[in-house]
C-alpha cells in the first residue's frame, strides 16, 4: 500500500525546494513533513531527497515525484467528474509538469507554445534547460515528463513526434571578419579567431567546424551561457558564433551581421518526447508544442 501522504511530502519538498516551504504548502508543521519523509526513506531502504539549500530529488525520488504527477492529473481529473470527493478543509493543490527543453527553443519558439497550452489549463509547468543532446536523459531517469530533445530513437517507455529542424549559421560582425578572416575563412584562420561557446556541452561550433572544413580543429573560445546574449555578444564582436537564424535573421538583413562561409547552416533535427502514461492526458500541450514547432523552425 502506498503511502500517499509521504509520497506527496517527496513531491512537495523537492518542488519548493525546503521541508519548511512543503510543510507551508500541505498546511503541516515541518517536523510532520521530515517524519513522513524518514519514515518512508526507512521503509523503502533509500534515500529520496538530498537536504541542501535547495533540497533535490534522488534517482529513486525522481521516479517518485513522477509517479505523484500522474497521479496528480488523475485526481484532477476525477475532481472534474466527482467534484463531491474534494476535502474543503485540505489545500488545493495545482499539478507542476517537469518538462526539459533546450536553450535555444527556449529562447526562439518553445514559450509561445507553452504559454499557448497555460492559458486553457490548471497545470503549472517547470521548465529545465540542458542541451538538447542532454535532455532525452532527463527523461530516461525520470527527471522530467517530456522533453525537446535531438534524440531521434523514441526514449522507453515515450512517444515521440518531429517537430523540424532547428538551423543554426555561423555569424559574425562585419568588421570581425575583416580583422580576423583578411584572407578568407580558412582552417588555419579559425585556429585564431575566438568563437562563442554555451558550455562544456556545446558542440554546435565543433561540428559546423567539423562539417565545414572536414577535420576538427582547435579553436580559441569564450563561454557565455545564454541565447541572447550570445547574440549581443555576436553583435559586439567580441567572437563569432553559432546562431539560430529566428535571432539572427534581421541581423543578416541589415548587414550587422554575416556567415561567415556563405550556404553552410548547421541543421539539428528537433523532437518531442513524452511519457506515455501522460501523453494522452496531456494531449493539448503535445498539439501546441508540434504545431508552433511546424510553424517556427
Amino acid at each position: 500500500m502506498l503511502d500517499y501522504p509521504a509520497l506527496r511530502a517527496v513531491a512537495t519538498i523537492v518542488q519548493t525546494g525546503s521541508f519548511e516551504r512543503a510543510a507551508a504548502i500541505l498546511n503541516v508543521t515541518p517536523s510532520a513533513i521530515s517524519q513522513r519523509v524518514k519514515q518512508l526513506e526507512e521503509r523503502l531502504g533509500t534515500v529520496l531527497i538530498v537536504r541542501g539549500t535547495p533540497c533535490t530529488a534522488t534517482e529513486k525520488g525522481e521516479w517518485l515525484c513522477r509517479h505523484m504527477e500522474n497521479v496528480g492529473m488523475l485526481e484532477a481529473e476525477l475532481f472534474g467528474q466527482l467534484p463531491a470527493l474534494i476535502d474543503p478543509d485540505e489545500p488545493l493543490q495545482k499539478v507542476t509538469l517537469q518538462i526539459a527543453t533546450n536553450a535555444d527553443s527556449l529562447g526562439t519558439w518553445f514559450v509561445e507554445a507553452v504559454a499557448n497550452f497555460a492559458k486553457s489549463s490548471s497545470y503549472l509547468l517547470n521548465i529545465a534547460v540542458d542541451d538538447q543532446d542532454y535532455t532525452a536523459e532527463w527523461l530516461q531517469r525520470g527527471r522530467v515528463i517530456a522533453a525537446v530533445t535531438s534524440l531521434e530513437k523514441p526514449v522507453r517507455g515515450c512517444r515521440r513526434f518531429e517537430l523540424g529542424v532547428l538551423r543554426y549559421q555561423a555569424t559574425a560582425t562585419p568588421e570581425f571578419v575583416a580583422r580576423h578572416f583578411p584572407h578568407g575563412v580558412t582552417a588555419e584562420a579559425i585556429r585564431n579567431a575566438p568563437a562563442l561557446t554555451f558550455n562544456q556541452k556545446d558542440r554546435l561550433q565543433s561540428s559546423w567546424v567539423r562539417q565545414t572544413f572536414g577535420a576538427d580543429l582547435d579553436y580559441p573560445t569564450h563561454w557565455l551561457p545564454s541565447p541572447q546574449s550570445f547574440v549581443e555578444a555576436t553583435l559586439s564582436g567580441m567572437a563569432w558564433g553559432m546562431n539560430p537564424i529566428q535571432l539572427t535573421r534581421d541581423h543578416l538583413a541589415s548587414g550587422g551581421l554575416v556567415e561567415l562561409v556563405p550556404g553552410t547552416p548547421l541543421d539539428i533535427p528537433l523532437y518531442w518526447q513524452i511519457n506515455r502514461l501522460a501523453a494522452d492526458r496531456l494531449a493539448e500541450l503535445t498539439r501546441e508544442i508540434v504545431t508552433v514547432a511546424k510553424r517556427r523552425l
